[in-house]
């Protein structure tokens, strides 16, 4: 029998605003043509079906216009669980119905393995089928300790303790497989894994947690298509379309792989070419450079993130321009020679801890001061976490050489008192909404979260 692995698809995500949906169409119509033209037999689709917990609903139509063609009647088999951008309830809300035309639809994680009969070969199989197992999904508390390290080790025992009681159906002469939405240890990341980034490595299992006896495990969750080093063959299908600029170059894929019991499965990845590449322009010989580029029409499909060297101040007239001559360009970031200079002048100078901070905030943000507040948890956090040997790497990565900041150990740049222990919400506390958990957070993470809003 032959399987299709897919993932990622993130429907209705946008790009700075710009839709991608166009080009999720036309994903799903090659994705059409490979199962047709391939004789796939059953298509594994590893989470993050949608980019939000609410998507649009032109995303929600396109997602079950894809179903009802991969399926063709029923002819097909399909099976679909939730990640972690995904609703849970939402996307198997319709279980019921789909269970009609061979599509599976598991939002949040059940006991038992799924079972599909394959009428092509006559042969069965037995899948186990994991959504995104965060520690509310599975239902348990993992640690009563907020320690990551314990939080880590707790949640990998559950992980593997969930695969191999569920694995111990697999039968020889079944074909056994395994698909989950789950980031392991070993994977390659992009950017746009954004909660990768939030949890930190919490939610994360080493590779042997989903060796079981499978002939073959799906992932979804990282972006960039990846084989695992495992006994099992652990495979990430990546996907369909690039969706940050940290994923510039990637060739994206599906996997298809022939599977037989008690045979090793044969691997493959079939090149997608619906989406538009995403590339970096490096323009070091300011407008001129990015004119001519534009004249031999230089990646014409591509979204295009600039950046471009500049002795003046670009004008709105000059930005405008760009954006009208190649609608593709999402950023245009100047880059002016005075500001190397001024690194460079900075850079031998004495500056206090809280002096760096503010001007390292200025450049961050084009010139923006950064409120008292704001300086003042810094400094608070820095002398909490990791006291001045952390200011000084701090600033060694900034490209400065500190001192002893203005305030002093004890207090904070405007000379409030620093309360020890202080805890704070991670995204609250650089004035970002929605934070989620409450963790201490490091002079560097501070720094981190400010470049990124930036």
């Amino acid at each position: 029998m032959r399987i299709l692995h897919t993932a990622d698809w993130h429907l209705g995500r946008t790009l700075e605003g710009r839709s991608r949906l166009e080009e999720q169409e036309h994903f799903i119509d090659e994705l059409v043509r490979i199962v047709r033209e391939e004789a796939v037999d059953l298509v594994l689709i590893a989470g993050d079906v949608y980019d939000t917990v609410n998507p649009p609903s032109a995303a929600e139509k396109l997602f079950f216009d894809a179903l009802s063609r991969l399926s063709e009647g029923g002819a097909r088999h399909i099976a679909v669980i939730a990640g972690n951008h995904d609703n849970p309830e939402r996307l198997a809300a319709a279980a019921p119905l789909a269970l009609r035309h061979s599509i599976a639809l598991v939002g949040l994680p059940i006991p038992e393995l799924l079972e599909f009969a394959v009428a092509r070969t006559g042969e069965r199989v037995r899948l186990m089928a994991l959504p995104y197992p965060s520690e509310s999904r599975l239902k348990t508390v993992l640690s009563e300790e907020a320690d990551e390290a314990l939080l880590q080790a707790a949640y990998a025992d559950r992980v593997k303790a969930l695969v191999a009681r569920q694995c111990a159906g697999f039968r020889p002469d079944t074909v056994n497989l395994i698909m989950s939405h789950l980031f392991v240890f070993g994977g390659d990341t992009s950017d746009s894994e954004r909660p990768i980034h939030q949890l930190g490595t919490a939610y994360a299992v080493d590779a042997d947690a989903l060796c079981a006896g499978a002939q073959y495990v799906a992932l979804g969750h990282l972006h960039r298509p990846q084989r695992l080093t495992a006994a099992d063959p652990i495979r990430y299908s990546g996907s369909p379309l690039a969706y940050s600029f940290s994923e510039a170059g990637q060739a994206k894929s599906v996997t298809v792989a022939d599977l037989k019991p008690g045979e090793p499965a044969i691997i493959r990845e079939i090149p997608l070419a619906s989406g538009r590449p995403l590339v970096r322009w490096k323009a070091a010989g300011g407008l001129a450079e990015v004119n001519r580029w534009l004249e031999e029409n230089r990646d014409p499909r591509a979204w295009i993130d600039l950046e471009l060297y500049l002795t003046d101040a670009l004008s709105m007239e000059q930005i405008q321009s760009l954006r009208k001559a190649r609608e593709g360009l999402v950023h245009i970031r100047p880059v002016y020679a005075r500001e190397e200079s001024d690194l460079r002048s900075e850079a031998g100078e004495k500056l206090p801890i809280d002096e760096l901070f503010r001007r390292f905030y200025a450049r961050q943000t084009r010139g923006a001061e950064p409120e008292p507040e704001l300086v003042r948890l810094f400094l608070e956090l820095l002398q909490e976490d990791e006291g001045e040997e952390d200011a000084a790497s701090w600033a060694e990565a900034a490209g400065e050489n500190p001192v002893k900041p203005t305030a002093s150990r004890g207090e904070a740049a405007d000379g409030n008192p620093v309360k020890p222990g202080v805890r704070t919400r991670t995204a609250e506390a650089a004035g970002r909404p929605g934070a989620e958990a409450e963790r201490h957070l490091s002079a560097r993470e501070v720094a981190a979260a400010k470049e990124e809003e930036a």
